[in-house]
């Protein structure tokens, strides 16, 4: 321990009931005197108050990563969403410009298509599509 020269001298105002514990502890030797008690109950508290504050630190810098990380990985899949949104309206106007399907025929496929999917949690699978269609001719 540091000498006395290396220490501060201060009054302080303690609940009573607390100065009789601390004094129990320095009856039955853990400690040498309520100086040393309120020393390592001090260093003790401050080092808990240390880690508080870099537990905080790093829960925010782990979430600034990951907030990133969720922020790349949407403008991917957004960039990806746009690009065959542009791919699956090319291939319908090709098919529409092909093929002469009347307006009755489109709302049956239509509402044929609404239900598969929510039956099939939209997996598409072009081969049971396939299978479907030459079922049907």
């Amino acid at each position: 321990m540091s000498g006395n020269a290396d220490k501060s001298k201060f009054s302080v105002r303690i609940d009573t009931e607390l100065v009789t514990l601390a004094d129990a502890y320095v009856k039955d030797g853990t400690v040498q005197s309520r100086t040393e008690l309120i020393e390592d109950a001090l260093r003790f508290y401050l080092g808990f108050l240390t880690s508080q504050k870099a537990e905080d630190y790093l829960l925010q810098a782990i979430s600034s990563v990951m907030l990133g990380t969720v922020q790349d990985s949407e403008n991917r899949l957004a960039r990806m969403d746009f690009k065959i949104a542009v791919e699956l309206a090319k291939l319908s106007q090709v098919i529409a410009y092909s093929h002469d399907i009347d307006e009755v025929a489109l709302k049956k496929l239509h509402a044929k298509c609404v239900e598969e999917v929510k039956r099939i949690n939209g997996t598409i699978d072009f081969e049971s599509a396939y299978r479907y269609q030459k079922r049907e001719s």
